[in-house]
């Protein structure tokens, strides 16, 4: 009998052990492919507003809405400014339509392949509210807004990956941050935003913002990622990186 035991036991901790290894390994859902909309770090519809001085490294795009309405100046960006026209007071404007037209089409089908991703992991966490907390790798769903006003992490390697579907607002509080632990890269983490997504005064936020709406950056606010607006981009003497 007590061979038996020893027997069970023995298999059920390699089980156990077994089933910690294979979550461990797992890298959440599947990254959502960009296509040419990760060529940009801002990449809008109906333009860019600017309260000097921002700081951009990488291009930017805007389409269909005239050059004219992209206020960030060449000294504001490291990159490329991309227009469907010659439209605007910068000299540095690069005249793209064509591309552009196909990078905003890639940035639509990205959203609506974070939307539409089934089977969430986790749902309705913290009621909205994910302040404090620490999100391991997974796809997170929200039939409400979504608010930051405590800092939160993300847990994960190199190779994971999370996706939060947000029906609603994103809210980032003043001062506040997203943190990455444990070698989590900005690259492998995607906000979609169904309503607007708002980056607090001072506030940082790690990943691609795919929104349906605005993205407005308050004051000083900055993030490692990309900011993919249907709508547009407001700036207010924000540090927008790509993620590398």
């Amino acid at each position: 009998m007590m061979k038996k035991q020893i027997g069970l036991s023995l298999i059920t901790f390699a089980l156990c052990a077994l089933a910690a290894s294979a979550h461990a390994a797992s890298p959440g859902p599947a990254a959502v492919a960009l296509g040419t909309a990760g060529d940009f770090v801002i990449l809008t519809k109906s333009g860019i507003t600017d309260v000097p001085t921002s700081k951009v490294t990488g291009d930017v795009g805007t389409s269909p809405i005239t050059g004219a309405a992209d206020l960030l100046t060449c000294t504001e960006v490291t990159g490329i400014i991309y227009s469907v026209n010659a439209a605007g007071p910068n000299p540095c404007r690069v005249v793209y339509p064509a591309e552009l037209t196909t990078a905003v089409l890639d940035m639509e089908t990205a959203y609506t392949n974070a939307a539409g991703r089934p089977t969430p992991d986790f749902t309705e966490l913290g009621r909205g509210n994910i302040g404090g907390m620490t999100l391991v790798p997974g796809l997170y769903k929200w039939g409400t807004s979504v608010a930051i006003p405590t800092a939160v992490t993300l847990s994960g390697g190199p190779n994971d990956v999370w996706i939060f579907q947000i029906a609603g607002n994103l809210i980032v509080s003043n001062g506040i941050a997203v943190h990455l632990s444990g070698g989590a890269l900005a690259k492998n983490v995607f906000w979609q935003v169904a309503g607007l997504a708002t980056l607090g005064t001072t506030s940082h936020v790690e990943g691609i913002l795919l929104s349906k709406t605005l993205i407005a950056m308050q004051t000083g606010a900055s993030i490692n990622g990309r900011l993919l607006s249907q709508t547009a981009v407001t700036l207010q003497m924000n540090k927008v990186t790509k993620p590398e």
